[in-house]
């Protein structure tokens, strides 16, 4: 385990994660979600054998760190939380509307032992649609762009961004 986070003895973390450049975001995240796949996971019928854990895309977005992960089981978009994050001291399972330029998509809180607090949004789950990770590494980099996109539609869905729909005469 590496000193980005002290977790208790019963794994809850102690103090919420200090996220600091991109290179710490994906290595910490896939470590996290590779031993969950590892421990958790592993034998479940709803992994994709074809696909492994990816951290796409993390940057800053408003007071916050956002990209998506790509794993064997589900894309989410991930919300990190900065130090003065409004959201971040909400407790799990709370959820929340978060603007984008596309529009306002629900998020759920969560909090992972290594990871402290975050917010997710289902993107895919299960992954059996994605051939390989190429596929869903290109399907993760689409959504992120199509999320960053003003102009959007006053109904946002997830099937429209997640289709492409957007920028094709949608609006």
């Amino acid at each position: 385990m590496s000193d980005d986070v002290v977790v208790s003895q019963v794994g809850r973390a102690l103090r919420p994660m200090m996220w600091q450049d991109s290179e710490q975001i994906r290595r910490v995240l896939e470590t996290a979600y590779n031993e969950v796949l590892e421990k958790r996971m592993h034998g479940m019928p709803v992994l994709n054998a074809e696909l492994s854990v990816q951290a796409v895309g993390f940057s800053r977005f408003s007071e916050d760190w956002l990209g998506v992960l790509l794993t064997p089981w589900f894309m989410n978009l991930l919300l990190l939380p900065r130090p003065d994050s409004r959201w971040r001291e909400l407790p799990p399972g709370t959820k929340s509307e978060f603007h984008f330029p596309y529009g306002v998509f629900e998020f759920t809180l969560a909090n992972e032992a290594q990871l402290g607090p975050y917010a997710r949004c289902s993107l895919f789950s299960p992954m059996f649609q994605f051939e390989n990770q190429a596929a869903a590494l290109a399907a993760a980099q689409a959504a992120l762009q199509g999320l960053l996109i003003s102009g959007a539609p006053r109904n946002v869905s997830r099937r429209d961004l997640l289709r492409g729909a957007i920028g094709k005469g949608n609006r």
